[in-house]
Parts: structure tokens; sequence; C-alpha cells
């Protein structure tokens, strides 16, 4: 066998998420009421842009969720075939020279040489103390000095012409898919994307794909030759790092929204609906857990958690499986600890809702109360769960750099943002101070929470009736 398949709990979570995320497309395509605030969101330019770099934040997180191991080399014929405890991702296959290229320590930024000096001995046997030469960046460099600023321009250049020839095919191809649909000319149709003259900002959409066609291509062709973020202290390239924490942050962000939305969707309507002594019991549940201090909570659960695989390690057989487990039982506390705000503003608007006409006249015709709430109240609070979802989001990606900060986080051997949030604290107090795995954290992390936050405001103004 070529590999051997590895199966996650937050892999197939996320498989379990991305086929409900289909189903509701399906459906949402079959109901014109419900496609009209979709079309509303995407004739936004905001819109468009943050969920297309949205998007791409995804598409890493889901090649990176597909686990596999590769066998080791057989000790002779008809022995029984071993794989490697180490568990790959198709993203690390796509991502190849950026996981095998390991240095021997800090390296900065299109560095060339090491960052700290070494004894290095010279061919006639003299011993200097100087920065020595890295294995791989700018390995291809004679004179690092004269040539480093020429080559960088000249494969910079290499990059921007790849990205414009993509570029300029893309745009090619909607021309031509535009003048199809519409039944126009080629020509027309270019003209259309060039002024802007249709609903979609069609040109908006062609920038923010050119500019990510332009970072990948110039990631592409710079990670060959160097180190863009540089090297951490086992000499790991900290842009492959970075990338594989975007995973990290996806699970965290979605998996807890997977685990708290029953909770608040169940008890919050219940609450507004039933009034009476179930109301009073749900409010008195949530306003004790809201003052329960969620950081002790979430630092003892992971602390028995903890206890826990290290009195049955057998039942883990990789690392991986280990920090996993940890990641999914993070999600779930954090889920529980943070239903209650979601929770709360349902229950306000069920007690609005229910107080509506239909809602009387069904009432007074008999209808039951689960057909009365799965018919009528559930639809008419669907947007304040949606625009909850992603205004939630950017707030639990940063919740996990905090937690992984202070220690309760994900597993230290898993690549996260907190993880390389925390190690650059011990870093950045050396000297001379490395800097650069916190800044490309921050800059991987601004990007997402961004892009959520425009985007949770571009839901908000397509699916709120009030802001209409």
């Amino acid at each position: 066998m070529l590999f051997k398949p590895v199966l996650l709990w937050t892999d197939m979570l996320l498989w379990l998420l991305l086929v409900s995320v289909a189903f509701y497309i399906w459906r949402v395509r079959q109901r014109e009421h419900l496609l009209q605030p979709w079309r509303r969101l995407l004739r936004s330019r905001s819109g468009v842009a943050s969920a297309l770099v949205l998007l791409a934040f995804v598409a890493v997180g889901v090649f990176d969720s597909l686990h596999f191991r590769l066998p080791l080399e057989k000790q002779g014929n008809g022995a029984e075939t071993h794989y490697s405890p180490e568990v790959l991702s198709v993203f690390d296959l796509m991502v190849g020279p950026l996981r095998k290229q390991v240095e021997k320590t800090y390296s900065a930024p299109f560095a060339a040489h090491l960052y700290t000096k070494e004894t290095i001995e010279l061919p006639g046997g003299k011993q200097v103390r100087d920065y020595p030469r890295l294995k791989y960046g700018g390995a291809h460099l004679r004179d690092p000095v004269r040539e480093q600023t020429g080559d960088v321009v000249v494969t910079a250049l290499r990059g921007g012409v790849y990205a414009l020839a993509l570029g300029a095919g893309l745009t090619l191809v909607l021309a031509l898919w535009l003048a199809r649909r519409r039944g126009i000319s080629i020509g027309a149709a270019w003209v259309m994307i060039r002024h802007g003259r249709d609903e979609i900002p069609w040109r908006t959409l062609l920038a923010t794909i050119g500019l990510l066609i332009l970072f990948c291509c110039l990631a592409t062709v710079f990670s060959v030759k160097y180190h863009i973020f540089g090297t951490d202290k086992v000499g790991q390239d900290v842009f492959y790092l970075a990338l594989k924490s975007i995973r990290t942050g996806l699970m965290i962000g979605t998996l807890t929204t997977l685990v708290m939305l029953p909770f608040a969707l169940l008890l919050g309507i219940m609450a507004g609906y039933f009034r009476g002594w179930v109301d009073d019991v749900i409010q008195y549940t949530y306003t004790t857990l809201s003052s329960i201090p969620g950081v002790l909570l979430i630092a003892a659960a992971v602390l028995i958690l903890q206890v826990y695989m290290d009195n049955n390690q057998e039942l883990f057989d990789t690392v991986a499986a280990r920090a996993d487990l940890r990641l999914l039982f993070l999600c779930v506390i954090l889920g529980i600890t943070s239903w209650t705000g979601l929770c709360r503003l349902l229950r306000g608007e069920t007690l609005k809702v229910r107080e509506m006409e239909f809602i009387q006249a069904a009432t007074a015709f008999g209808v039951g109360h689960f057909r009365i709430i799965a018919r009528h109240v559930l639809p008419n609070v669907m947007h304040i769960v949606l625009i909850s979802i992603v205004l939630d989001f950017s707030a639990l990606v940063l919740a996990e750099a905090v937690l992984s900060y202070v220690g309760v986080g994900v597993d230290p051997s898993m690549q996260s943002w907190g993880n390389m949030i925390n190690g650059a604290r011990l870093e950045m107090a050396r000297e001379p101070m490395v800097w650069w795995s916190l800044l490309a954290a921050f800059v991987f992390m601004f990007v997402l929470v961004l892009s959520a936050n425009l985007f949770s405001d571009r839901v908000r103004d397509a699916f709120d009736p009030r802001v209409r």
C-alpha cells in the first residue's frame, strides 16, 4: 500500500461540516427568498474580496486535513510493511521544499547565513568565528553580499510574470464565460468587466484573485531559494509553520461554532417561546455559566485531559492523534462556555416573534408547539444565528492565540499561531533578537481576522432586515 490513511477526529468533523455547507448551498439555490440575501452580499465589493481571501484560507485548511502515513523501507522480501509514525497531509506534499529544507538553527528572512556565529574551519586548517552559510537558503549564490539583491529582484520579476500570465488567462476565461452566459460578444463582456457595468463587482473579484495569484507565485519562486520568514530555533521554515497554523485557526473557529450552536439554538428558542419556569431555569443556567471565569474553566478542563492522556498513552498511536484530541477537547470547552451570548439574542428575538399575528393565528388553530417552532420561529431567527456565527469566528481565532500564549491552548507539538507567539516571547528577549516568528504569526492572523470581520459586516448588512 502506497500510504496508510489517517482519520483524525477533527478531520471527520470538518468534512461533515463541509457536507452540511454543501447541503445548505443546494437548499438555498432551490429557494428564491433564501437566495436574495446572498445576491445582496455578492454585490458588495468588500464582501466579495473578503470571501475570496477566506476561501483561500479554507482551501489550505481542507488540503491540510487529508492525513496519511508513508510506508517505511522493507528490511527483506516478504517482510511486513511498517508505516512511519509521522503523519503527513496532502498540503505537506504540495509545499514539499518548505517542509524538507530544514536548517541548523535560526536564520533571518531571505538570509544566506545563520543568525549566530560558529567556529568555522578554513581550507588551510585555520579556525575563525563567523556566520556559516545556510544549507538551503541562498545556497545557489556564490557571493551573497554582491549577488543577493540582483537575484531577489530577478526572482520577484519572474514571479510577477507568472502571476501576470495566470491573471490574463483567468480574465480571458471570465470574459468568455460572461459572453456566452449573457449572449454578447467577448469585447462587450470585457467592456462590462472593465467599466463595472454589472451587478457583480467583477473588477474587485479579478483584482483580489490577482493579488492571491501574485502572492502564490512569489511564495513559490522564493521558497525554493530562500526562507521567506526565516527559520526557528530548530531550523524549520517559519513560513511553513505559519501556513500549517491555518488549519488550527480554522478548526478552532468552525468546530467551536458547531459545538455551541445546538445549545444556543435549542435553549434560546425554548426560553423565548415557552417563557414561565422554562425561561427562568434557562436564564439561571446561562447567567451562572457566564459568571464562571472562562479561562480558569478551560485551564482546569485541559489539565484534566492532559492527565488522562498521560495515563493512557497506549490509546494514541501517533503524536498527531494525541494533539488532535486536545484540539477537539479545546473546541468543545470553548463551545460550552461561549453559547450564552447567542442564547440571549435568540431568547429576545423569539419573545418578539411569538407575539406576531401569524404565530397567534397558528396557536389559535391548534398547531403544535414543535411545528410552530420549526415552521415559523426558527426561520425568523436564522439571520441572527448566521450573523453571530461569522462575528464569533474571528473572536475564537484570537482566543486560541491567547490560550496557547498562557499555556492552556492547543498541544505544543501542533502548529498554531498561538504556539508561534508563545515561542516568540522567549525569542524576543534573546540577543540578538529573533522577531520574524512573531511577525509571521501576526501577518497571517491579521489577514484572516480582518477578512472575517469584513465578511461578517457584509453578512449583517445583507441578512439583517433592520439594516435594509
